[in-house]
């Protein structure tokens, strides 16, 4: 097995800080496992808590590319592992037809599936990278159940088998994560092959640490009301609560704006960046209009 990048822990939460990613001790921990002994790592959590950008930070602070597989209704095993690339192929027949290459000689299929014709999609991409690679498998819950066992074969075997051509094996296993929002609950099978963690919402002093991150212009009584804001939205009766994202879109909306601190008027106007649902929008304004909820004790 390839030595960790890391020595421990907190070495790789102080790498993924300085890419800008503040990790707590449970996210590190995980991290760090399914980094040292190769096994995947399944991230669940609320939509916007972090879990795909804490992929990109892990690929950012082990220098590694990022090989992403986002996850939808319907995704096929084709777009997954790999495709053979028709449009060559029928270029080289036709190619062909108009040189002479002897009585009767035409392009044998054989011939048209080599690895000059093969397209690499992300699970074949992250098996034949030489060196270390994040493998980042989004929105599992998003796919079926077909896609699903797919992809328990492929990280049972971190291999992709092509008829034509053989089996592909990873010669530098890539670090798997997967992330789902549990939209559906994933089979048992999968999770038995994965570590696995959950990623709460932060805390109102991380998230603030979090906003200033990612915009360091914004004012400082901007940042803390504005978070503390949101805290208190998350407390009502929403279909879908606002996340970090959300709350980084919002301080972000504020400052070009120009506001440097937290009222109603710029939280009407500015509603569209934290709430994304009708329901949500008019459960928030009455709460707003009733007093509550509040935008100036922010």
């Amino acid at each position: 097995m390839t030595e960790p990048p890391f020595s421990d822990r907190a070495a790789l939460a102080s790498a993924l800080d300085e890419v800008g990613y503040l990790v707590d001790e449970g996210l590190a921990t995980a991290l760090f496992i399914a980094m040292s002994i190769g096994q995947p790592l399944l991230l669940e959590g609320e939509p916007g808590v972090g879990k795909t950008t804490a992929a990109k930070a892990m690929a950012d602070a082990m220098g590694a590319p990022l090989i992403r597989l986002q996850c939808y209704e319907g995704i096929s095993a084709e777009e997954a592992l790999y495709e053979w690339n028709y449009a060559h192929q029928l270029l080289t027949i036709r190619a062909s037809e108009t040189v002479d290459v002897g009585p009767g000689r035409r392009v044998e299929a054989a011939d048209l599936f080599t690895e000059e014709f093969l397209l690499d999609r992300p699970l074949l991409r992250a098996v034949r990278h030489r060196g270390p690679a994040v493998l980042l498998v989004d929105e599992l819950d998003r796919s079926d159940d077909q896609f699903e066992a797919l992809l328990f074969e492929f990280l049972a075997e971190q291999s992709v088998t092509v008829p034509e051509l053989g089996t592909f094996r990873a010669a530098e296993p890539p670090l798997v994560i997967l992330t789902s929002n549990r939209s559906r609950e994933l089979h048992d099978a999968l999770k038995r092959r994965c570590l696995y963690h959950w990623i709460d919402f932060p805390d109102i002093e991380r998230t603030a640490d979090i906003v200033r991150r990612n915009v360091p212009t914004s004012a400082e009584p901007l940042v803390t009301a504005a978070t503390a804001f949101v805290h208190r939205v998350r407390a009502l009766d929403l279909d879908k609560p606002p996340g970090v994202a959300e709350a980084i879109d919002w301080v972000g909306a504020l400052h070009a704006l120009g506001i440097t601190t937290v009222d109603t008027e710029g939280t009407r106007m500015t509603l569209g960046s934290v709430i994304k649902t009708p329901d949500d929008l008019e459960t928030v304004t009455e709460a707003l209009a009733s007093g509550a909820l509040t935008a100036e004790s922010a």
